[in-house]
């Protein structure tokens, strides 16, 4: 038996973090307005909860990305496949993750595709030599999570 199971990811700033992510790995934010909005007007869902994010409104503190093929609910905008929730935390990152993205690029694209991350928030760290697996640069996103690019 296979089970679902989504990455979560604790962010200063959850919204900017799933807009770079999602950028990153060419996914999609989810859009959960329709679900919002229902809760809102059934009284489930206090407005404090609620804010507005490029124009649309979003869980407050709360946003996922989901890969652009993969189904997802159409009355609640939630994805049901391979998806990264980003959820706002108090403290500061404050240590190296102990869980990390890897982003296979290919040998020919791996240079394009770090700079398209730069370009993105993203910084470079150091290059490594994976041996059989080519040179990868270790990255961080714009809240300095480790990453890295093959």
């Amino acid at each position: 038996m296979t089970l679902d199971w989504k990455l979560v990811v604790d962010a200063r700033d959850a919204l900017a973090l799933a807009d770079f992510w999602a950028a990153a790995l060419g996914y999609e934010v989810e859009d959960n307005s329709a679900l919002i909005a229902r809760l809102l007007a059934a009284g489930q869902l206090p407005q404090a909860a609620v804010a507005e994010h490029n124009g649309t409104r979003v869980f407050r503190g709360f946003a996922a990305i989901r890969h652009p093929q993969d189904p997802y609910d159409e009355e609640t905008g939630i994805g049901r496949g391979r998806r990264i929730l980003f959820q706002d935390v108090p403290e500061p990152k404050s240590t190296k993750n102990r869980l990390h993205i890897d982003v296979h690029a290919g040998p020919d694209a791996r240079d394009a595709t770090v700079a398209r991350l730069e370009s993105l928030g993203a910084t470079r760290v150091e290059e490594e030599d994976k041996g059989p697996g080519g040179r990868w640069w270790v990255m961080r996103d714009p809240e300095g999570n480790e990453f890295c690019v093959a």
